[in-house]
């Protein structure tokens, strides 16, 4: 027997949907205001402050430092955490609860907790303030999003196609290569697609570890908001949301594709 839908129920949704939306929506329209201040209703339309935030050398100098950070980060998230999924799903060895406990509990724990560790130790060691160790910082926030995603991949995955790879001739790396990963790849992409989310997005840990010299976008976004409300800031605000708005697209169509290749 179908139901018929609650209209109660769907406009109270679209009513929670709308109030949880319209603060970002009021924000992508001020940033084509042509005041010199933040205001709404906005004066006049203008793309002066997207030109602001070009011209600006030190916005593009954050934007490019976080977009090394980021792409370094997503290739060794990628790689580190597709072998750990692996070790993961089909390990068989004494901790391995412990072990997955331990390398997930980034998706958990606070990160003020996370950026307080970080950096004591990097202190010590010497990389608090350098570019690879924010890599590292990243990386490690990262891996637990694509080892989600790999594993899942791999818990319907037909493991006698590696066996008949084998049976063929081809070892263990090969058979890797050109069986097994084109066949989890959607959930290798996806899980890229959620590490660079992560290392692009990060301002607690990034704040802790950064540096005159090492200063990624959302950094230098909290410290301009602290001191002044530069409408550059609503315009640059816009450009992240449709990047992140279109990431997070692209990720979930590569998982449905993905599920239906199974």
């Amino acid at each position: 027997m179908n139901r018929k839908p609650n209209k109660g129920l769907i406009v109270a949704v679209v009513l929670v949907g709308l109030f949880l939306v319209a603060p970002t929506l009021i924000v992508m329209i001020m940033s084509f205001s042509s005041g010199s201040t933040l205001k709404f209703p906005p004066e006049g339309l203008s793309i002066r402050w997207y030109e602001s935030f070009i011209d600006s050398s030190q916005w593009t100098r954050s934007v490019w430092m976080s977009a090394k950070i980021a792409v370094s980060t997503v290739i060794l998230a990628t790689g580190l955490g597709t072998l750990a999924a692996l070790g993961f799903v089909r390990g068989r060895y004494p901790g391995r609860g412990v072990v997955t406990t331990i390398i997930v509990s980034p998706m958990v724990v606070p990160a003020i907790v996370i950026a307080v560790g970080m950096y004591m130790v990097y202190v010590r060691w010497g990389m608090q303030g350098t570019m690879w160790g924010m890599v590292a910082a990243h990386t490690s926030l990262a891996i637990p999003y694509v080892i989600v995603n790999v594993a899942a991949s791999l818990q319907n995955f037909d493991r006698n196609l590696e066996l008949a790879a084998q049976n063929l001739g081809a070892g263990p790396i090969r058979t890797f290569f050109r069986v097994t990963l084109p066949l989890i790849m959607p959930g290798v992409a996806a899980g890229a697609l959620f590490a660079f989310m992560t290392s692009w997005d990060e301002v607690i840990v990034s704040s802790f570890l950064a540096s005159p010299q090492v200063r990624t976008l959302p950094v230098v976004m909290w410290d301009a908001v602290r001191t002044l409300v530069d409408p550059t800031m609503a315009a640059l605000a816009t450009m992240l949301t449709v990047l992140t708005v279109v990431l997070l697209i692209g990720a979930t169509v590569v998982r449905k594709v993905g599920m239906r290749k199974r």
